[in-house]
């Protein structure tokens, strides 16, 4: 089953290498590049992918922490605020919760996202800008209009992600959270356009295709997850392969429509989460927000509060030239921590 698992730009102003790398060089290089895909744990078709190419390397290693930060500022406010530590992690990726759904979906749209900006950034051997019929590259980056290379980063990720699955359930919920992940990146993708000549005149009209911010991304993956769908399975009776569908008892709280392909699906009712277990450290200590979040987090059994003494920069301004003057304030403030 395919998934990252949990699962510096160019400025332009780079000197120049001047000297060739030597035999030795390239070969401690290529040693560096493996060493970081043997270390991801990939399947073995993936790890061949990771090595062909010395920039996937660092583009996953990037794609694994810009997922994972989203996914905890998304659910900060959460019982389960995307703790994921080892076991925790592993526990929650064999059952089929919403958040192994969420989990899937970040993990794929961060993927196709930081390959769409390491080709753009010239970070790859294998792509470059992207390819939009009515530029030419080389006018692209002339102008620095370099596009983000959606094309290329799709068919990498979904060739690395696998292809979908004929009968097994869970394969097929985890390849569509997949796709569902991807299909946000793309529905983000903007035009931008930049114009040139004298005097701000449009002669010449350079454009490009830019993703949206992946904080962007990961605020629609997480409504996306608010309104995930639970699903069973039944069998296509045309082709005999399995197809996703509303579960077959009725379900109180949940609707029987048939998933979109937009939609995030799951097949396992989550844990409460309010408790240690396999799953997540529980909430016992928890900080949490008093008129916020403080009821909902500590599952009813109430919080304490500590008053401390906290001194921070206050009444800040810029002084010419160039720094920034500020006084230190110092308040006190109330802290909410759930009982145990």
């Amino acid at each position: 089953r395919g998934s990252l698992s949990f699962l510096g730009r160019l400025t332009g102003n780079e000197p120049l290498t001047i000297l060739p790398l030597t035999s030795e060089m390239e070969e401690a290089a290529a040693k560096a590049h493996y060493k970081v895909c043997d270390r991801l744990k990939l399947e073995k078709k993936q790890r061949r992918m990771c090595r062909r190419d010395p920039g996937v390397a660092e583009t996953l290693m990037e794609a694994i922490s810009m997922s994972a930060l989203e996914c905890q500022y998304q659910f900060r406010f959460e019982r389960w605020n995307c703790t994921l530590e080892g076991r925790y992690r592993a526990s929650l990726l064999k059952r089929g919760f919403k958040e192994t759904a969420f989990l899937y979906a970040i993990s794929s749209a961060g993927l196709t996202h930081a390959m769409a900006k390491a080709c753009s950034a010239g970070r790859m051997e294998r792509c470059t800008c992207d390819e939009a019929p009515d530029l030419e590259n080389r006018e692209a980056w002339q102008w620095g209009g370099c596009g983000d290379n959606l094309k290329y980063s799709n068919k990498f990720v979904k060739e690395f992600l696998g292809r979908k699955p004929n009968k097994d359930l869970r394969a097929r919920v985890d390849f569509h959270n997949n796709l569902v992940g991807m299909k946000v990146i793309k529905a983000g993708v903007e035009t931008t356009c930049k114009c040139h000549g004298v005097s701000g005149s449009c002669t010449v009209r350079t454009c490009w295709r830019q993703l949206s911010p992946f904080h962007e991304i990961g605020k629609q993956l997480k409504q996306k997850y608010e309104t995930s769908l639970k699903v069973g399975s039944t069998t296509n009776e045309a082709t005999g392969e399995g197809d996703i569908s509303p579960p077959k008892k009725s379900i109180p709280g949940h609707s029987d429509q048939i998933p979109r392909t937009t939609d995030l699906v799951y097949i396992d009712d989550s844990p409460s989460f309010c408790l240690m277990s396999r799953y997540s450290p529980g909430t016992s200590g928890r900080k949490c927000y008093k008129d916020k979040n403080c009821d909902s987090i500590c599952c009813g059994r109430g919080h304490n509060t500590q008053s401390r003494v906290v001194t921070r920069p206050c009444q800040c301004q810029v002084r010419w030239c160039c720094y920034v003057e500020c006084k230190q304030c110092t308040q006190r403030e109330e802290v909410y921590t759930c009982k145990d």
